[in-house]
């Protein structure tokens, strides 16, 4: 091959390159901050600027990922993509992770008076600096997206969910012009969608929960080159999941501990299973349910996980954990236990949920929360004792629990299960 003699333009340069070539040639950018290219209200695009970026995304080596079911992509989730290509941040900082580091993974939406909260808490977190912290992104927030530029404590990758309905104002997986809404009749309005069991259509600030959490851990897990190979435990946490001094250290022991102390704990858990308990507070180590908060497992209990993808994505819940315990972990073998402490190192603050900001037709839900929970001294180090005897805790998953509804539309279910094949599988589902 002949070289042309120039340089070629890092993904970096030519992304921001092609974000100011947007408004230089004066297309409007979109209330969530990304340049947009739809010019029709079913989700048509100027096929020009997209199959630009597309071409520039391959040249660079960007897989793109197109589920077949979402029928036009969006500059948006081009944009995402080139962006999730993009390496950590700070490796100049800290240019070799330890030996034994387990990944932490931050998930969020739009709640930035709680991430400025929970990424001062990390700050102070021992052993921060030893790891990755990758940020995963539901929709684009200028403000969330600045906050998480400014972590300067550890490697730091940012993802954005790039199917997320936050970035399909008008065509599925968010809101298309035909779409069914509420408890509307299909043939009798002649719109598009199945309801759930309870009646109701879809609503893409819903699912979108269920959907970034699926997207997000088949890609960590099985998307990329930073977590190609990797074996050991991650742990997860969301953008009001506040972490004690002592919860890496911690969850470094538990990790160690768990194959030999507790063999059928399949993962491993930073505070208890019901949040509002702060734990015993005894000398023993604690098997139960697993919880939804502070929650980590290895590469087996995900090859596990993604083996009930179509359990997963066919329980009529919008709520990835509820889908869990009421259909996931009921439907295995063995029992899914998590092992603990006795004290917990992570604690739920804030009162607005994780995607009760902007309700259609509702007040919006408003905390003005600026500082984390109160650390007692004892939560400041690791407070893990290896040789501590393990009690177990009753077992009981909902599993008669037929879900909360939300989640009856095909393409929803179509969908999700694109997500758990664009890695592994390189054909449509």
């Amino acid at each position: 091959m002949v070289s042309s003699g120039r340089a070629r333009p890092n993904l970096q340069h030519l992304l921001l390159a092609f974000l100011i070539l947007i408004s230089v040639v004066g297309i409007l950018l979109s209330s969530s901050g990304f340049a947009r290219f739809d010019t029709t209200p079913g989700g048509g695009r100027a096929l020009g600027p997209i199959i630009v970026l597309k071409e520039a995304l391959v040249q660079e080596g960007v897989e793109i990922q197109e589920p077949a079911i979402v029928r036009e992509p969006t500059n948006s989730s081009l944009w995402a993509q080139g962006r999730n290509a993009l390496p950590p941040r700070n490796r100049e900082l800290f240019p070799a992770l330890a030996r034994d580091h387990i990944i932490v993974v931050l998930y969020v939406h739009n709640r930035p008076q709680y991430l400025r909260v929970v990424i001062e808490g990390l700050s102070r977190v021992d052993g921060i600096n030893e790891t990755l912290l990758i940020v995963s992104h539901d929709g684009f927030y200028p403000e969330m997206a600045e906050l998480v530029e400014k972590i300067d404590f550890c490697q730091v990758k940012q993802l954005f969910a790039a199917y997320s309905p936050h970035l399909f104002p008008s065509s599925f997986p968010g809101t298309s012009p035909g779409d069914c809404k509420n408890k509307d009749d299909p043939v009798a309005k002649k719109c598009e969608g199945q309801a759930d069991q309870y009646g109701n259509h879809r609503s893409p600030r819903i699912v979108s929960l269920k959907h970034h959490w699926w997207w997000m851990m088949n890609t960590i897990w099985d998307g990329l080159p930073e977590t190609r190979g990797y074996n050991r435990h991650i742990v997860f946490i969301e953008e009001d999941h506040y972490l004690f001094p002592n919860a890496y250290r911690n969850i470094q022991t538990l990790a160690r501990i768990t194959s030999e102390r507790c063999p059928d704990c399949w993962a491993v858990n930073l505070a208890p299973w019901d949040v509002k308990n702060r734990g015993e507070r005894g000398d023993f180590l604690v098997a139960e349910k697993i919880g939804n908060m502070g929650y980590g497992f290895n590469r087996t209990m995900w090859n596990k996980l993604h083996s009930s993808a179509a359990t997963f994505c066919h329980f009529d819940d919008y709520n990835w954990d509820i889908t869990l315990w009421s259909s996931v972990y009921p439907s295995w073998d063995e029992k899914a236990y998590t092992l603990r402490g006795p004290r917990t190192s992570a604690l739920h603050f804030g009162r607005c949920g994780l995607h009760q900001g902007h309700q259609d037709g509702k007040p919006e839900c408003q905390d003005f929360t600026q500082e984390g929970p109160q650390v007692d001294p004892e939560d400041r180090i690791m407070n893990i004792d290896p040789s501590w005897e393990v009690s177990r805790h009753v077992y009981n998953y909902p599993h008669k629990f037929t879900g909360w509804g939300g989640w009856g539309d095909r393409r929803d279910q179509k969908l999700c299960m694109e997500f758990a094949s664009m890695y592994r599988h390189r054909h449509r589902l």
